[in-house]
């Protein structure tokens, strides 16, 4: 007997009448009416909007609702998808603002209606239709693989599952991608106007919690791809926005809000012993309609042979609909080792311990030495270890080159590739023009990456191009919108840019999405510079004891209350702690106290050690008082930045 059986034993007797709105359901006779006129349900439908009627106002997961159902049979979730969409059709259930039956994004739905229940025998007369055992509908004319679930499991060798989730993640790249395309191409809004999609978290069903990082790594893949897909006509929300619904019960109506997406693709990843299942769903946010879903079963020894199979045939029907750039893209494929690939997750999961990270990153290249992102993040660790002196400056500038030319040279056209070599140009060779060539490249590759919009609109401020500076910037929040770093790096330019007051809006907007992220830093430096350090302090008190951001502003806050003694307490320790990365930012502190020497001293310094502050030199309104100086623009010359 299924768990929907025992409820009904351990609930109301089944001669119970439930009452929603204008609909009642009978337990008994299993029938439900809309004001005296019958509602036409399957019979698993109704067994479906029992088991929600049972349960209002309190989120049922889809695990729950298939076990109450179907008990012990194996059914894919995009078949439930198919019955709530029933349902919702045949419950007249379409007003955004006042359904019966809501969308808890990733985890299952939830029956809002506010029900009564009484005695069947007890009301008047009841006209309905009974649900019979050979009605069909569209949901139930769908294939429903109802498969025991010892039946459904088959055997593989354990050394092959990190294998079987990888082939399997490759294929469902192809076909969701294809799926989320032939969607949008048939009544799609007009072609001005382009498409939202949010990927949503992947769900870690496998059981064992330290497989985050697989859940995660496939999220941002997936986004990676679908980004690609068509950026003119497609854009994908990036990832810091839409992490922020992992493990949260959120509405998808609102997370449509939040995103203003008009489209989002649920995920989730299982293990059921040897045999590995991922799923995708798309929705339509609109409606909370389904629009396509597919499961994929896959053993080691199997996978590589329906990837090629399935791929191939994908390719063939994309051909007439996308670019012949695009066609090349989508049948292009990049075999990666799976324990380079699991080596190359675990690296992007401990990104906050760089040197973590590093070990990760190094093994995934000595898996697979043709694993070109892999060469990219170990690049970018390697510049993190530098700039954080956790490694000699030369030794980890040597580094970090090596592996983004070896990443370049593997793969010309990977975009990451090319803003990282971009990156490396500008902080270790002060060569702003080839840096900003790489950047240009990477931008033409993947002109929808909010990362990669990021570090071309900052390169593109710190040479004085202000306005393409805003205009990239505004670009990657409206694709992260929940990005308070991206919030505060927009406020940051537009302060650099003349503009302190509309900074200080995106700045507070910032720390309203993230109290604990940087704003705080920059809007300490505007208070400084309007000559409101004590607003300044404020900021600075909420910053990390001991950092070497809050000395700077400590020291410069100070410096405009007149408290010197202070001040010099801060620059002090400031330069204690931290002389070896951070000559910058004591140049600017002795710079905005007007003493010039000692600031060209530091400069000089942050210049030996590539302090990749430097990059600041023409923006950085610290250094104000130094502009008249001569040595001022022969410090400009020396860092060939462009007049």
């Amino acid at each position: 007997m299924s768990d929907l059986g025992k409820d009904r034993e351990s609930s109301p007797p089944a001669g119970y009448l439930y009452r929603f709105g204008q609909f009642a359901l009978d337990s008994r006779k299993r029938t439900v009416s809309c004001a005296d006129s019958p509602v036409a349900l399957t019979p698993k439908a109704f067994d479906v909007l029992l088991f929600l009627v049972q349960n209002p106002n309190r989120l049922v997961t889809k695990e729950e609702l298939l076990q109450a159902v179907w008990g012990d049979t194996f059914v894919e979730e995009g078949n439930l998808t198919q019955y709530i969409s029933h349902l919702r059709k045949a419950l007249g259930d379409h007003a955004e603002d006042a359904r019966l039956i809501v969308t808890i994004a990733r985890k299952g739905y939830q029956f809002t209606g506010e029900v009564a229940v009484a005695e069947a025998g007890d009301t008047t007369k009841q006209i309905a239709v009974e649900a019979p055992a050979t009605e069909t509908s569209r949901a139930d004319a769908q294939p429903v693989h109802e498969i025991p679930v010892k039946e459904a499991v088959r055997k593989a060798p354990r050394r092959g599952w990190r294998a079987a989730i990888v082939g399997a993640f490759a294929l469902i790249l192809v076909v969701a991608g294809y799926m989320v395309w032939r969607h949008f191409r048939v009544g799609t809004p007009p072609a001005t106007e382009k498409i939202m999609l949010a990927v949503l978290p992947f769900a870690n069903l496998t059981g064992d919690p330290s497989k985050e990082y697989l859940a995660d790594g496939l999220t941002e893949e997936m986004i990676s791809q679908l980004a690609r897909l068509n950026p003119e006509r497609l854009g994908v929300i990036a990832r810091t926005s839409v992490m922020g619904y992992k493990n949260k019960d959120t509405r998808l109506d609102q997370i449509g809000r939040d995103l203003s997406v008009q489209y989002v693709l649920e995920n989730s990843v299982r293990a059921n012993g040897n045999q590995i299942r991922l799923t995708a769903q798309l929705i339509q946010v609109k409606d909370q309609t389904h629009v396509w879903a597919q499961s994929y079963d896959y053993l080691a020894k199997d996978f590589l042979n329906v990837e090629d199979e399935v791929a191939k045939a994908v390719a063939r029907e994309v051909q007439l609909r996308l670019t012949s750039h695009e066609q090349a893209r989508m049948t292009q494929t990049h075999p990666v080792n799976p324990e380079a690939f699991e080596a190359y997750f675990q690296g992007r999961y401990s990104a906050q311990d760089p040197d973590v990270a590093a070990k990760y990153f190094e093994r995934a290249t000595q898996l697979d030495p043709n694993y070109a992102l892999a060469w990219v993040w170990l690049a970018r660790t390697r510049f993190r270890q530098v700039d954080s002196g956790r490694v000699p400056t030369e030794e980890g500038q040597r580094l970090a080159r090596e592996a983004a030319e070896r990443a370049l040279a593997l793969d010309p056209n990977l975009a990451a590739a090319n803003a990282t070599m971009g990156g490396l140009k500008r902080t270790f060779d002060f060569d702003w023009a080839g840096g900003d060539a790489y950047f240009q490249r990477a931008l033409a590759l993947e002109p929808s990456n909010p990362e990669i919009l990021t570090v071309a609109a900052n390169a593109a401020a710190e040479s004085g191009r202000f306005n393409e500076a805003l205009r990239l910037m505004r670009r990657a929040v409206e694709l992260d919108p929940l990005n308070a770093n991206l919030r505060a790096g927009l406020g940051q330019l537009e302060y650099w840019g003349g503009a302190p007051d509309e900074g200080i809006v995106d700045l507070k907007r910032a720390l309203e999405l993230n109290p604990k992220a940087t704003p705080r830093i920059v809007l300490a430096e505007i208070y400084v510079i309007q000559g409101r350090p004590q607003d300044a302090l404020a900021e600075i008190e909420q910053l990390r004891p001991g950092s070497p951001y809050r000395l700077q502003q400590s020291a410069i806050a100070y410096h405009g209350l007149g408290r010197e003694k202070e001040s010099d307490a801060a620059l002090q320790e400031l330069i204690a702690k931290y002389q070896t990365i951070a000559a910058f930012q004591i140049a600017e502190v002795h710079a905005f106290r007007n003493e010039p020497d000692k600031a060209f001293e530091w400069l000089d310094r942050a210049y030996a050690q590539r302090d990749v502050g430097l990059a600041l030199t023409k923006v950085s309104a610290l250094l104000k008082n130094l502009h008249g100086d001569p040595r001022y623009a022969a410090l400009l010359k020396k860092l060939n930045f462009p007049n």
